[in-house]
This record gives structure tokens, sequence and C-alpha cells, in this order.
């Protein structure tokens, strides 16, 4: 770990063996933090422990393996200071489409991996008396894609955790906030889109986000480094992180 903002500080990272959350894992690691890097992806991880991260094979959508992931984390670190939860699936399909179980499985990554993780950070964070919580959000959230219904509705409830778990912990030296990072060149499209901006060029706002003041924003979502609104009236379509 080398010296930064973030040093001394120990941040968990879902979805971390590639895409938004490999790029988050390395800025934070330029950073400072010690970075706890988890995956389903048991092959990408060997590659990031080969590169000094700590690593653990997680599937956000089960909690015992999340519970497992913060307890690793405090065990080898003995601290949880920032949680970005940032595991994402594409779950693309109209509702009449989707294999079963697949609208299942997608929101259960997006909002129950979001609500297992929050959770299970907590206890550590108030012993603490600071956590930084990043829940990687969408603009999916808001428009009215009939093949993006699994992913819009798990990105929509977990906006709505954000919002209410922000309140719940307020006084305790925990902020809670969105990160939208905007069209970006990662798998979840299926294909690559060098069109779009590259993963690192959300790494800013999670940065920003993870290095808040005691007194800086809670319960709001951020595109970029500035508060982004949800629910426009006039987003009734389209596809994008």
């Amino acid at each position: 770990m080398g010296s930064g903002p973030l040093e001394g500080r120990t941040v968990v990272v879902t979805g971390a063996a590639s895409g938004l959350g490999l790029a988050f894992a390395r800025g934070y690691r330029d950073d400072g933090a010690t970075v706890v890097a988890a995956d389903i992806d048991d092959a990408g991880l060997q590659t990031l422990a080969d590169g000094g991260f700590l690593t653990v094979v997680t599937d956000v959508a089960v909690e015992g393996d999340v519970v497992r992931m913060v307890e690793f984390a405090v065990a080898e670190t003995g601290r949880v200071d920032v949680l970005v939860n940032n595991a994402g699936v594409a779950g693309q399909g109209t509702i009449d489409e989707l294999a079963p179980g697949a609208f299942e499985r997608t929101v259960a990554i997006h909002t129950f991996g979001t609500v297992y993780g929050i959770r299970a950070a907590l206890p550590a964070m108030r012993t603490q008396g600071y956590g930084r919580i990043i829940n990687v959000l969408s603009r999916g959230a808001e428009v009215a894609n009939p093949v993006g219904v699994a992913y819009s509705a798990g990105k929509a409830a977990a906006f709505a955790v954000t919002r209410a778990v922000a309140r719940q912990v307020q006084g305790d030296g925990i902020l809670v906030n969105g990160l939208i990072p905007g069209p970006t060149n990662t798998a979840i499209w299926g294909v690559d889109r060098p069109d779009l901006q590259p993963p690192e060029a959300a790494y800013p706002t999670a940065r920003m986000l993870a290095t808040l003041p005691d007194d800086g924003p809670t319960g709001q979502v951020f595109w970029g480094l500035e508060p982004y609104r949800l629910f426009h009236p006039d987003h009734n379509g389209g596809r994008g992180s």
C-alpha cells in the first residue's frame, strides 16, 4: 500500500475482477488504500491476488458469501472503511422473454447484493464511527426499456435503499451515496464498445465519494462530480449505466 488520500483505509469492492470494479480497485490502491477485491470470478481474482490485492470469492446474491467477504476484510485489516457495491449483470430480455429465474437473479445481484453488503458492513463501520458506502446505480432505474426490465428494477430498488439507509445512519459517521458511471465500455454490453468511455473515467467520482469529509453529502446520487436527480419525466427509453 502506498501513500495517498486513502492511506490506512480498507476499501472493499464487489465485482472487482473486471470493468468498473477493476478500475475502482486499482484506483483505490493507487490512492493508498488496502483493497479487498471480491468477485464471483475466481480466475480473475487470482490475477488480482498476484498483483497484491486481497481477494475473496463472493457471489453477492448469496448473503453468506457477503458476510464472509466483510469478515475477511476485518480479519485481514481490522477495518472496513469504504464499501463499493458494484457487482452487476445485464439481465437483458422482456418480462416474458427472460428465462425462469433470470429476473430474480438480476434483481438479487443488484438489489440484494447491495442490501447484504450494507447490512454486513454496518456493524464494523459503527464500531469505527466511520464509513463510506458507495452503491453503483444507473439511469436504467428511470428508463422504460422493455428489454432492460430486470436491470432497471434492480437499480431502482438499490436507489431507494441508498436514500433510506443514508437517513438511518445519520449521526453514525457513515455516508451512503450512489454513483452513476454513465455509459461505459464494460462486459455488461456483451460486445466491445470502444465508442463509450473507459471504466477508468468513472474513478474520480468513486474517489470523491470514498474520501468525503464527515459533513459531506449523503443519500445523494452522483454522475461525475455533480449530484444527479433521478426520475426525469423525459427519460422514457434507452439504456445506459
